[in-house]
């Protein structure tokens, strides 16, 4: 092999490292991503000091390469595009018709929202959901929430745990949240703001991969949000995912997900409750 071919991604070593993500991450990658995959690498490659493709693969599949290098390949191959308040429908929908349904489901004087984040990049999502949940919970006593955030990605998780972020990216907040929600710098010059400590104390953040059968939650859960995850899976992966969500939901618990997404095709009873949002049937 020549020079200028060790410096891209060969076909050989393409397939292999997009059959090990599509194995162990779900995410598909067809040949058309040769090229985005080839750029996510190299810079892998640069941090490890590597030079050739070929040679970061060999040590990928190493048994060391497989404990120390695989979780950060999958940090710098996964997309972590999101913002606060994303869909505002959903938010919308959230407070005027799901919150007040699950709670009028619940009996006891103490009634408590469980909502799962599943793929929360870099807490964008998990900290908007705070928010509404906590705004929703102070308009009606007697009733709690706790939120868990999981992504497969360690630098995104880092990332939402510190729960600082840019003025830039706080735009879709509103003034009132903000000022409730969210301590400016000290240092006006940084613009920077970060999650109030009573916030990020409700969301608890995980490293959890969605091809896993048992999320780290315990309890059934009343939400989750699942948004803009299954466009990188086949059908079957897809499917196999949802199933995973309507075991875990609570019966009349509600599932999110992004606009490009559907379980239209899938034969798995979960109802149409608004464009993107379904639900679990209660028992009858």
């Amino acid at each position: 092999m020549n020079a200028s071919s060790e410096k891209r991604l060969s076909d050989k070593d393409f397939l292999r490292v997009s059959q090990f993500i599509h194995r162990e991450y779900g995410i598909h990658l067809p040949p058309a991503k040769k090229t985005l995959l080839e750029g996510r690498l190299r810079k892998r490659m640069r941090q490890c000091d590597i030079n050739t493709f070929s040679a970061y693969c060999d040590y990928l599949f190493t048994e060391e390469g497989m404990k120390e290098e695989a979780v950060f390949m999958i940090d710098a191959v996964t997309t972590n595009k999101t913002d606060f308040f994303s869909e505002p429908h959903h938010f919308e929908y959230l407070t005027r018709h799901a919150l007040p349904e699950l709670i009028e489901n619940q009996t006891g004087l103490q009634k408590k929202i469980i909502a799962w984040s599943a793929a929360c990049s870099t807490g964008d999502e998990p900290y908007t959901l705070a928010m509404v949940l906590n705004e929703f919970t102070e308009n009606h006593p007697g009733t709690d929430f706790s939120i868990v955030a999981t992504d497969i990605s360690t630098k995104v998780l880092d990332i939402a745990r510190t729960a600082i972020y840019s003025e830039e990216k706080i735009v879709p907040v509103s003034y009132a949240l903000r000022k409730k929600y969210l301590l400016r710098s000290r240092d006006p010059d940084k613009k920077l703001v970060r999650i109030a400590p009573e916030m990020r104390e409700r969301v608890s953040f995980y490293r959890f991969n969605l091809m896993d059968a048992h999320p780290p939650i315990r309890e059934p859960l009343d939400i989750i949000f699942c948004r803009n995850v299954m466009i990188y899976f086949d059908p079957e992966t897809q499917e196999r995912l949802i199933r995973m969500f309507y075991e875990h939901l609570s019966p009349g618990g509600y599932l999110f997900m992004g606009h490009a997404e559907s379980i239209n095709t899938m034969n798995i009873p979960l109802n149409f409750a608004a464009p993107t949002i379904y639900r679990k049937e209660t028992p009858s």
